[in-house]
């Protein structure tokens, strides 16, 4: 235990200890550890570079049936970066690419898929001009439906159905 008396200041609050650390001390650790951080981007962003180049130079052909291939697969060529909503990447696609082609916009392809199905079905329409045959909305085949009913076949039809089928299966027994 120590007899040394610690002085109070005036106003009645303890001092703090100045012997243990110095601002000094934490100013050139900081100051070492920002030239560290330093040292570490720059050779991480060399290495990135290194291999960068390394992998450019390795990187397998797309596919032996695309034409036009650039060197960097990777990154859009300029000619088509003009377009913020990415039509030009799609343009890029289709015209440099062979199909089958990856889906670039799974959702927008599936809601235009969707649009035209729903167009098919809510339209009126040729399916064979010249045979006189026309495509008519869900709605509307629904009304004619309950309208006229089903459509049945007369007993006579249904006669001659059953007397083939009956002789068929009269056959298929003697053999």
């Amino acid at each position: 235990m120590s007899n040394e008396t610690h002085p109070v200041k005036h106003n009645g609050h303890a001092d703090y200890e100045r012997k243990d650390i110095g601002v000094g001390g934490v100013f050139a650790f900081l100051v070492g550890l920002a030239a560290v951080l330093v040292l570490c981007f720059f050779l991480v962003r060399g290495l990135y570079s290194v291999l960068e180049s390394y992998f450019a130079g390795k990187q397998p052909a797309v596919s032996p049936l695309a034409t036009n291939v650039p060197k960097d697969t990777r990154k859009l060529p300029p000619e088509y970066k003009s377009d913020a909503e990415g039509t030009d990447y799609e343009k890029y696609l289709r015209q440099n690419f062979p199909a089958p082609q990856l889906e670039t916009n799974e959702r927008t392809e599936l809601n235009n898929i969707r649009l035209r199905e729903e167009n098919v079905l809510s339209s009126y329409d040729y399916v064979d001009k010249n045979a006189g045959t026309v495509r008519i909305p869900i709605d509307r085949a629904m009304e004619l439906l309950v309208e006229r009913g089903l459509p049945v076949l007369n007993q006579a039809h249904n006669a001659a159905t059953q007397n083939t089928m009956s002789s068929g299966a009269e056959k298929g027994s003697k053999k």
